[in-house]
């Protein structure tokens, strides 16, 4: 019963109930109640609102068609069903409390999981986009993951675009943007924070298109060769 009072008007509740303690009870063991009830009062009301969305609000800018990075196109003549676009999915979704605790706990499970290596020293050649199954892999292959991991959760692999920038060591860098009614946000093996695009501080250079097989250029600048970096 108290939880229920508690719980239905969190703030205001706590408040008259502490004036009734105070008027019962002797100052010093009231008063150290009383801070428990208000701290009660407010977790309440902070679990009623959730955790802060980002009000990020605009995408990230699309120009011409460009062509995907080398190892993209052998990944997918691998595996063509994780390169196909079904143009009925949404491209977009709606950023609720339980998303965000989705792509955050997915984000930070991935990093955690993955230990980094070069695809050099992982598969004797410079660029291979695949699954970290074995427990090893380079930036690519943590999104790459994290993206099928979002897809058994529900979400639609037209909203959730695996993404190549210049990074802030000025090196071609792999990322997963995932596509929001309130803005692009991107799930980086750099770090365990779901960001918006603009607060990563990257150059974004081309994505996997929405519409088809074919990729799009960000925000111009020059595409690099591959995105061998750990």
């Amino acid at each position: 019963m108290r939880q229920a009072v508690f719980g239905s008007s969190g703030g205001a509740d706590a408040a008259a109930i502490a004036r009734i303690v105070l008027g019962r009870m002797g100052r010093a063991a009231a008063f150290g109640l009383v801070g428990t009830i208000l701290m009660l009062g407010g977790a309440a009301t902070q679990a009623r609102t959730g955790p802060a969305l980002p009000e990020d609000g605009a995408p990230v800018e699309t120009g011409p068609a460009a062509r995907p990075v080398a190892a993209w196109t052998a990944f997918c003549a691998r595996m063509p069903a994780e390169c196909t676009v079904d143009t009925s999915e949404p491209a977009f979704i709606p950023l609720n409390a339980a998303l965000w605790r989705t792509l955050s706990s997915v984000n930070r499970r991935v990093n955690a999981r993955i230990k980094p290596i070069t695809d050099q020293a992982h598969w004797g050649v410079v660029d291979r986009w695949d699954y970290p199954d074995d427990g090893f892999g380079d930036c690519e292959d943590y999104q790459l993951l994290k993206r099928r991991m979002l897809v058994e959760r529900g979400l639609p692999r037209r909203a959730l675009r695996m993404t190549v920038v210049i990074d802030d060591i000025g090196e071609g860098h792999a990322v997963l943007m995932v596509r929001t009614d309130r803005g692009d946000f991107i799930l980086d093996n750099k770090t365990n924070t779901v960001l918006s695009w603009r607060s990563t501080g990257y150059s974004y250079i081309k994505r996997e298109g929405q519409d088809g097989s074919q990729w799009v250029a960000l925000d111009g600048g020059a595409s690099p060769v591959t995105t061998a970096n750990r």
